[in-house]
C-alpha cells in the first residue's frame, strides 16, 4: 500500500492538509482534499474534534473534513489524519518527450488527457528549466520543452497505453522509453530536482513561485500567452508544471535590491494570476494563499470571500489562529 501525493519536494502530512496540497500524481489520485478521510483538530477555544471517518462517503452532516483542508491553519490545528492509501501498480513505464515548441508539449498532454490514458504523472519543463537542469544535474538533457510521462495500471494496459502516447506526441522530436526501474528513478530524480536547479541559475538571487491552475483545455493558450509576457521583460523564468491538472509553475527569479527587476517580476506574476483567473482557473493550485495571494482572492471569489469570512469569525472570534492569512479581518 502506498499514499500516492507526491510533491516533488518535501512536507508533512498536516501541513499538505491544511494547504490542499497535490503533485505529481494529481492527475491519477486526486488531490488531499480527495484523499484524507477524516481529521483531528484543535479549535481555538482548546476543544478537541474528529470529522470525517473511515467509510468512502458519507451524507450526514457539513463536511468539516473539506472545511479544514485548506485553511491555512486559520480555523485550527490539524493534529491527525486519516488517509486513503491505494495498492502498489502492478506495471508502470516511464518516458521523456522532448518538443520543438512548448505548444507542442501541451497540445500533447491535452490529447492525452482527451483519450482516458493510464497516467499516474505527465510534468512538463520549458526549454530554460532543462537548460537548468543540465547545469545542476549535470546531465546532457536535450534542451527543449520536455514532458515527463508515467503510466501504471496492468501490464497489459500500461503497455497499450504508452504505445497510444507515443502515437499521440507526433510532434515530439526525442522520446525517451526508461527501459529498467533504474532508468525511470533516474527520469523521476530529475525531476524532482528541478526546484533547486531553477534557483541555481541565479545563484544567491531570489526566486519566488508562482502557483496558478487553469483549465484543462486553457493550458496551452495560458502558457504560450505568458511566454509572449515574459519575452518583454530581462526576468528568467523557468517553468514546470503538473500539467495533468493544469497547474504551472514559474520560479521567477530576480534581484531584490534591483528595483527594475522587481517591477518586472511583479508584472509577470500578476499578468498571470489575472490570465488564469479570467480563463476560470485559479491564482494558487497547491501551494496555498498564505500573504502573498490575498490580493488576488477578490477578483477570483467575489462575494464568496465574505462568506469565508464570516466562517472563520464564528470559529475563531479572537483571531488567534494563523491571524492575517487569507484575507484581513
Amino acid at each position: 500500500m502506498f499514499f500516492p501525493v507526491d510533491l516533488g519536494a518535501h512536507a508533512t502530512l498536516g501541513g499538505m492538509a491544511a494547504t490542499r496540497a497535490s503533485g505529481t500524481t494529481t492527475v491519477r489520485y486526486g488531490s488531499m482534499r480527495d484523499l484524507v478521510l477524516g481529521l483531528t483538530v484543535v479549535m481555538p477555544d482548546g476543544e478537541i474534534i474528529k470529522t470525517g471517518g473511515r467509510a468512502r462517503k458519507s451524507a450526514s452532516g457539513y463536511d468539516l473534513t473539506r472545511l479544514m483542508i485548506g485553511s491555512e491553519g486559520t480555523l485550527g490545528i490539524i493534529t491527525e489524519l486519516t488517509v486513503r492509501l491505494f495498492g502498489i501498480p502492478e506495471a508502470s513505464q516511464t518516458a521523456m518527450c522532448t518538443f520543438e515548441t512548448i505548444e507542442d508539449a501541451t497540445e500533447t498532454v491535452v490529447m492525452a488527457l482527451q483519450c482516458g490514458l493510464a497516467l499516474n504523472r505527465i510534468e512538463l519543463a520549458d526549454t530554460l528549466q532543462m537548460q537548468a537542469i543540465n547545469r545542476y544535474s549535470k546531465t546532457e538533457l536535450p534542451e527543449r520543452p520536455t514532458l515527463w510521462v508515467e503510466m501504471t495500471g496492468s501490464p497489459a494496459t500500461v503497455e497499450n497505453d504508452m504505445e497510444t502516447f507515443v502515437a499521440l506526441a507526433e510532434t515530439a522530436v526525442n522520446i525517451d522509453q526508461a527501459k529498467t526501474a533504474e532508468d525511470a528513478a533516474r527520469i523521476w530524480r530529475i525531476r524532482h530536482d528541478a526546484l533547486y536547479a531553477s534557483r541555481a541559475l541565479r545563484p544567491g538571487i531570489k526566486g519566488i513561485s508562482t502557483d496558478v491552475c487553469v483549465p484543462i483545455s486553457q493550458l496551452p493558450a495560458c502558457i504560450s500567452a505568458i511566454q509572449d509576457v515574459i519575452a518583454t521583460t530581462s526576468i528568467q523564468a523557468p517553468l514546470v508544471g503538473h500539467v495533468g491538472d493544469g497547474n504551472f509553475h514559474l520560479v521567477l527569479l530576480y534581484d531584490p535590491a534591483d528595483e527594475a527587476e522587481v517591477c518586472e517580476a511583479k508584472h509577470i506574476n500578476a499578468a498571470l494570476v489575472s490570465m488564469a483567473i479570467e480563463m476560470g482557473g485559479t491564482c494558487t493550485g497547491e501551494h496555498g494563499v498564505g500573504l502573498g495571494k490575498k490580493a488576488y482572492l477578490p477578483a477570483e471569489h467575489g462575494p464568496a470571500l465574505g462568506v469565508m469570512a464570516r466562517i472563520k469569525r464564528a470559529i475563531d472570534p479572537d483571531n488567534i489562529m494563523n491571524p492575517g492569512k487569507i484575507f484581513d479581518l
